[in-house]
């Protein structure tokens, strides 16, 4: 029976499958980590409140990328090389998502427009981020391999979600409401696309890996495919709404220790 469960399953047996998959999020996290970093060093004076959370922000995402490697040298695999078409980070900013790395290199502060930008882009993706680590933790919560690092990363991404959720409404009371839902609404429509993209070229580097039949391969395309169609339809929606999260200040404080997973 296909199944997400038994899909991952069969990926997190496999030694290789199981290093692409670390590799492609550990990849991920960091270039998360590195964004949120710059972004924290550029805020605008007007907006120096914010700092201290899109440094926690960068500092969680920096800690998943560490959970991913020692899940990798756990299991005593290498990392491996991400394939382009599966670098979800690089293909959004290619669409002109997000803040480009050209820009957060540059020692110039933001503007309110550019964090607008960015808090947009994070609602998006985080919603994303914890739906996929929400399956993960419904399946894995108890796995011996796996089941602490969902565990941690997945309330992690929740905390991102509301965080985006508040700073934006926040925002929006101060007069930057129509800004936002452009720039989510013009976010979104990239995200499923490059999610439906990337979902298709990671499903098919792992049919090589494990071997999967023609047959068996074609049906998970049209899954992914149904899922865009589905997405582009209506279900794009829920990544553009807002409402005020019932955690508050979700990313006050500092950031918690990695756990010990090698």
């Amino acid at each position: 029976m296909l199944s997400a469960r038994s899909l991952f399953q069969e990926i997190l047996d496999d030694d290789e499958s199981f290093a692409l998959f670390c590799s492609i999020a550990a990849s991920g996290e960091a270039q998360g980590g590195w964004e949120n970093a710059r972004i924290a060093a550029l805020v605008p004076e007007e907006q120096r409140e914010l700092a201290p959370r899109i440094a926690r922000h960068g500092a969680d995402e920096d800690k998943h990328g560490r959970i991913f490697r020692a899940l990798m040298r756990k299991r005593g695999v290498d990392p491996v090389p991400v394939p382009p078409e599966a670098d979800y980070t690089m293909l959004l900013e290619r669409r002109g998502i997000g803040l480009a790395h050209s820009r957060l290199r540059r020692d110039e502060a933001l503007t309110v427009g550019d964090i607008v930008t960015y808090l947009a882009h994070s609602r998006v993706t985080e919603q994303r981020a914890s739906e996929q680590m929400g399956l993960l933790l419904t399946h894995f919560a108890d796995h011996p391999e796996l089941g602490r690092a969902v565990r941690v990363i997945s309330r992690d991404e929740d905390n991102h979600l509301a965080y985006c959720h508040e700073e934006l409404l926040r925002l929006a009371r101060a007069g930057h409401g129509r800004a936002i839902q452009r720039a989510l609404r013009a976010c979104a429509l990239a995200e499923i696309a490059v999610h439906r993209d990337v979902g298709l070229a990671v499903m098919a580097h792992m049919g090589r890996i494990l071997g999967w039949s023609r047959a068996r391969s074609a049906l998970l395309a049209a899954g992914i495919r149904a899922l865009y169609a589905y997405e582009r339809l209506a279900g794009w929606r829920r990544m553009v709404s807002l409402t005020m999260p019932e955690r508050r200040d979700a990313l006050g404080g500092s950031a918690s220790p990695v756990p010990e997973f090698a």
